[in-house]
């Protein structure tokens, strides 16, 4: 195990975007991962999330079974998500609740009564972080030497398929033994980018070279008021592995409230994890 990772930080609010685009083109070849600042999503928003998450989770499992997921949409329980093919593994030491475009009619959610303004603060977020996805698909066109309105220009921004997850991973359920836990064992990101936040928990771990043995794994810190982005398989195959080839993440239990992703689609720990946004277009060859 290495120490800390120290990523590329790309500022979204910087006039100069070619420079910008120069960062984040380092940032996929080196990293696949990078922080993003002044994203303009509130930081009050954030928290309000992570605390709805929260509420959320703390719910009798009764309750949230009542939710369970349906259309890849809805609650997931402890162990369901199994990310490691190893048949003697139990399963990923979270649960999660998810959600994706709003306007399809496949979304779950608790009714007001049990989580006032539960739903409209966790839209609201959903909205904006998808708002930050598409302005940073432009920069990741121009740091690919392309047209910035590239990914409109295909139709990838029609109607795209942003799943946002908000992930919990329970310390309390930490076993006693040496085997270590995961929340989310050693994967890939199947979309174009994730934004995940972070509550400040550790848990996130990179490793950059996932076909050398050992593989080594990093510790990533979080930023104050930063998203982590990773650049996903199908960003991966779009630039012709020029980014992301090598990299993937895991996310390591080790205290009991630990919340990282919020990713539209996108992780971590006794966690709230609103979890991160996936833009993904179907039927895009």
């Amino acid at each position: 195990m290495a120490g800390a990772l120290q990523l590329p930080v790309v500022d979204l609010s910087s006039p100069d975007r070619f420079s910008t685009a120069n960062a984040i083109r380092q940032a996929c070849i080196e990293h696949g991962f990078f922080y993003l600042v002044n994203h303009g999503v509130d930081e009050e928003l954030v928290k309000k999330v992570f605390e709805q998450s929260r509420n959320f989770f703390s719910l009798p499992v009764e309750d949230k079974m009542k939710l369970v997921q349906r259309n890849h949409r809805g609650y997931a329980r402890l162990y369901t998500i199994k990310l490691d093919p190893n048949p003697s593994t139990k399963g990923d030491t979270r649960e999660a609740f998810y959600m994706g475009p709003l306007a399809d009619g496949h979304n779950q959610w608790p009714s007001e009564e049990d989580l006032p303004s539960w739903r409209s603060t966790v839209e609201t977020y959903y909205q904006k972080v998808a708002s930050v996805g598409t302005k940073l698909l432009s920069l990741i066109a121009l740091s690919l030497n392309l047209d910035e309105d590239l990914f409109e220009k295909l139709g990838a921004l029609n109607d795209p398929l942003a799943m946002m997850g908000l992930l919990h991973y329970p310390g309390d359920h930490l076993d006693s033994s040496n085997e270590e836990i995961y929340g989310a064992s050693a994967h890939s990101d199947f979309g174009m980018i994730t934004l995940l936040a972070t509550d400040g928990v550790p848990g996130l771990q990179i490793c950059r070279e996932k076909s050398e043995q050992p593989q080594v794994w990093e510790d990533v810190p979080s930023l104050s008021g930063a998203f982590i982005v990773n650049i996903g398989d199908m960003m991966e195959r779009w630039t012709n592995y020029q980014y992301c080839i090598e990299c993937c993440h895991r996310n390591k239990n080790a205290t009991p409230w630990r919340s990282s992703r919020t990713r539209a689609r996108t992780a971590s720990l006794n966690v709230w994890k609103p979890v991160a946004v996936n833009l993904v277009r179907q039927g895009i060859d």
